[in-house]
């Protein structure tokens, strides 16, 4: 079964108001919560990836000042 988006799930509850027709509503009330859920998870995901980058860019920084510290101090003994 191929993806489906929440507004066409949306475009269904519609028809069935149009038509009165509400004996499949409950069926597409509960598939719009499980959308909406999954794009909730994945916009959270999304922050949380974002957040890991800045911090791996932030301690190959860290990284990078250390080893040039570490480079001055043996520097500093060998001379």
């Amino acid at each position: 079964m191929p993806n489906r988006l929440l507004c066409a799930v949306l475009d269904e509850m519609r028809e069935c108001v149009k038509t009165s027709n509400f004996s499949y509503l409950s069926g597409l009330i509960e598939e719009t919560q499980s959308l909406a859920n999954r794009m909730e998870s994945r916009l959270y995901d999304m922050k949380d990836h974002d957040r890991l980058l800045d911090d791996i860019r932030d301690l190959k920084t860290k990284k990078n000042k250390l080893k040039e510290e570490v480079g001055r101090i043996q520097a500093g003994l060998q001379a």
